[in-house]
C-alpha cells in the first residue's frame, strides 16, 4: 500500500469569527448520539480526539483544551486499558510538540488547522455535508456544527512558537502536528536587549 502525505497551510486569517457560537452542551450531545448512525460514533466515539468526551470527561470541542498540561502516558492508558483504538497520540521533545490524531469519516476530508491569536491552534473539518444548502447561504459551523462536522481547539504551551506550526495528513486518515518551542537562547537574547535599552 502506497503511502501519501500531504501538507498543510496552517491558516491565521481566519474569515469566520462566529463560527462554533452554539455551544455543545453534554445533555444535547448524548440526545445526538443516542440517534446517531454508525458514522456519528465513528466520528465522535470514545478515543477520538474529536469526541467531546475527551478522557472520559465533557469537554465542549469548541473551547480551547490544555492537552499539553497533561501527561500522555496516564490520559492514553485509559484508552489503551479499555480496549478502544488509540486515535490520539502527543509527545514533546527538546525542539517541538508534536500531535498525532486519527481524522473522522471515509478519508475524503477537508481538514483546516488554524493558529489563533499565538494561542490556541483549532482542528476542525467537515465530515457531512448539508442537505440541500450550498455553503454559501449557510455555515455549517455557526448552526449546530455537530451535526456536520468537528472541531478541536487546543491551548498551546507558553514556550509554543505559534509561527513554526507546521501540518501534515497522511493517507487522507492521520493527522500529525508539528509545533515548534520557541528557543530559550532567543529569549535570553531579546530579553538582555530590553535589559540594555532601559539602562541607556
Amino acid at each position: 500500500m502506497t503511502t501519501t502525505r500531504k501538507q498543510l497551510e496552517v491558516l491565521t486569517d481566519d474569515q469566520t469569527p462566529h463560527k462554533w457560537c452554539v455551544l455543545l452542551r453534554e445533555d444535547v450531545f448524548k440526545k445526538f448520539m443516542s440517534q446517531g448512525s454508525p458514522a456519528v460514533h465513528k466520528v465522535f466515539g470514545g478515543g477520538s480526539l474529536f469526541s467531546p468526551f475527551l478522557f472520559g470527561k465533557f469537554f465542549d470541542p469548541s473551547d480551547a483544551f490544555p492537552l499539553w498540561e497533561f501527561d500522555a502516558d496516564i490520559l492514553l492508558a485509559g484508552l489503551r486499558s479499555s480496549g478502544q483504538s488509540n486515535t490520539v497520540d502527543w509527545f514533546q521533545t527538546d525542539q517541538d510538540y508534536v500531535l498525532k490524531a486519527d481524522l473522522p469519516g471515509d478519508g475524503k476530508n477537508n481538514v483546516q488547522v488554524y493558529a489563533e491569536n499565538g494561542k490556541v491552534v483549532e482542528i476542525s473539518g467537515q465530515w457531512k455535508q448539508q442537505g440541500g444548502e450550498s455553503k454559501s447561504t449557510k455555515d455549517w459551523r455557526s448552526g449546530n456544527w455537530w451535526e456536520h462536522g468537528y472541531v478541536r481547539k487546543l491551548e498551546l504551551p507558553q514556550d509554543a512558537d505559534w509561527r513554526r506550526i507546521e501540518a501534515s495528513v497522511t493517507n487522507d486518515l492521520l493527522l500529525e502536528i508539528k509545533i515548534h518551542k520557541i528557543n530559550p537562547l532567543d529569549c535570553d537574547i531579546n530579553h538582555l536587549t530590553m535589559k540594555d535599552k532601559e539602562a541607556v
